[in-house]
């Protein structure tokens, strides 16, 4: 694909030396100490044009401090304009195509050759360091920015979660610090419903008219998986008239047993009212990965299949975390979507870490396992985005992985454009091209998703 004319045009004005590198079918990236990432950011005193490595984080309060402001990402619908006036998917490094005043992270110099983003998807310029000075102008270069690695230093093992949360509990909230955890952070107790199903989950007696009784007792539940069964993502044949006709019928035992949880839990805890703008609301992450997740299980091979069941309520709750910390840490939240917005390049885990101490997932992991549930869920919330992570139920974990970096090429959820490791795959017996079929199987029917994420959204 061309270079967007505008940014051509400056290049060839400054008489710039460069090379393209079009990576978009390659697994190869650029290395991201030696990728210039491009931000916009704004207060009263007006807009100002940031450039860091990928593999840094821009750090909101020591740059406001150093720099006496208040910065912070403009908003989603000037970033999309900004876009479309000047024919970019991605903001490029170059501080005369915005006519912004820049200021640049000083690390980027310590690099030999620096990739700038070309404003297309994944392709960049290459350029010498020097060439990268003459672009960005009159830009001021000093160090506003947190290295990742050092964030990834202190990432902890499911042993310290608990003391992480407390901590987290201790330093961000003013609630009065008691000796259980489970009190400390007051979440409310597990909702009965949840708890009939989960035990007739563990119950090798219990059978499809347990479940429809169960289901039957709660008149928002029940109303929930008959819309599920009814939507034209299913395409059941005639109308479903009862829970026992979309159990029976269309959903099965497992589907609807784990719906249910997954919609019993979502209930026990709103979504923020204030998410940041652009990103993907809760429920709707939750209807589009289970459903990816749904896809690339049925793909796998039966005898390397992880089970269908647990792989989908991973994906149904593997953002439950984030409503945690809505609940806990409200005020936080605010300064964690702040940070968020304005380092669209850096995993949510890092930037939670760095401001609160603890991740969601973490956190999401954790409480799986006060509440009971399968230990392959909980892994799979825990360590989703641990690419390293090759223990117990590390297939859950990838598969929620691989979900979210997929959707995330489609505008959905918070993956990160990145490539996929490759044992993942291996580990799961599952090719990219087959991961890749799920997904755009998934997203060719997103009429029908849409309507399956409002059924979601509904439940709070």
């Amino acid at each position: 694909m061309a270079i967007p004319k505008q940014v051509q045009q400056i290049l060839d004005d400054e008489q710039i030396r460069y090379r393209v590198a079009d990576v978009s079918d390659s697994l190869e990236r650029p290395p991201k100490s030696a990728t210039a990432v491009s931000v916009v950011l704004e207060d009263d005193k007006g807009q100002l044009q940031i450039i860091c490595p990928r593999d840094h984080m821009i750090d909101l309060e020591k740059m406001n401090e150093k720099l006496g402001r208040k910065l912070m990402a403009i908003s989603y619908r000037s970033l999309q304009k900004l876009y479309s006036n000047h024919g970019l998917e991605v903001l490029p490094a170059i501080p005369q195509l915005t006519g912004l005043p820049a200021l640049v992270e000083n690390s980027l110099l310590r690099n030999e050759f620096i990739y700038i983003d070309s404003g297309t998807q994944h392709q960049y310029i290459k350029v010498k360091d020097d060439e990268f000075k003459r672009i960005t102008g009159n830009a001021t270069f000093m160090d506003i920015t947190t290295p990742v690695r050092e964030i990834h230093q202190r990432f902890p093992q499911v042993e310290d979660d608990i003391q992480d949360i407390t901590n987290a509990v201790e330093n961000f909230t003013s609630l009065r610090i008691k000796q259980r955890l489970e009190q400390t952070i007051e979440i409310p107790p597990l909702p009965e419903t949840a708890q009939k199903i989960i035990q007739l989950r563990v119950d090798p007696n219990a059978d499809i008219h347990h479940l429809i009784e169960v289901v039957e007792k709660d008149p928002s539940l029940a109303a929930q998986v008959v819309s599920w069964a009814a939507s034209p993502y299913y395409a059941a044949p005639g109308k479903i008239r009862s829970i026992e006709d979309a159990v029976i019928r269309v959903l099965g035992f497992d589907l609807v047993i784990n719906l249910a949880i997954g919609l019993s839990l979502g209930k026990t805890l709103n979504p923020p009212k204030n998410e940041p703008e652009g990103f993907t609301p809760y429920w709707k992450q939750a209807a589009y990965c289970s459903l990816a997740v749904e896809g690339m299980v049925r793909k796998i091979p039966p005898k390397q299949r992880p089970e269908l069941g647990l792989a989908y309520l991973g994906g149904l709750l593997h953002n439950f975390g984030y409503l945690v910390l809505a609940f806990v840490f409200p005020p936080h939240l605010e300064l964690i979507n702040r940070y968020r917005e304005a380092n669209p390049h850096i995993n949510y885990v890092d930037i939670e870490r760095h401001v609160l101490g603890v991740s969601r997932d973490q956190i999401g992991g954790w409480l799986m396992q006060i509440w009971d549930m399968p230990d392959e869920v909980a892994k799979a919330i825990r360590y989703q985005n641990d690419i390293e992570y090759v223990s117990t139920h590390a297939e859950y974990a990838y598969l929620l992985y691989i979900a979210s970096q997929m959707l995330c090429k489609h505008g959905i959820g918070d993956g990160l454009d990145e490539p996929i490791p490759e044992h993942m795959f291996n580990t799961l017996s599952l090719t990219p091209g087959e991961a890749e079929e799920a997904i755009t199987n998934l997203i060719e029917k997103s009429e029908a998703v849409e309507n399956l994420y409002m059924t979601f959204n509904s439940v709070a």
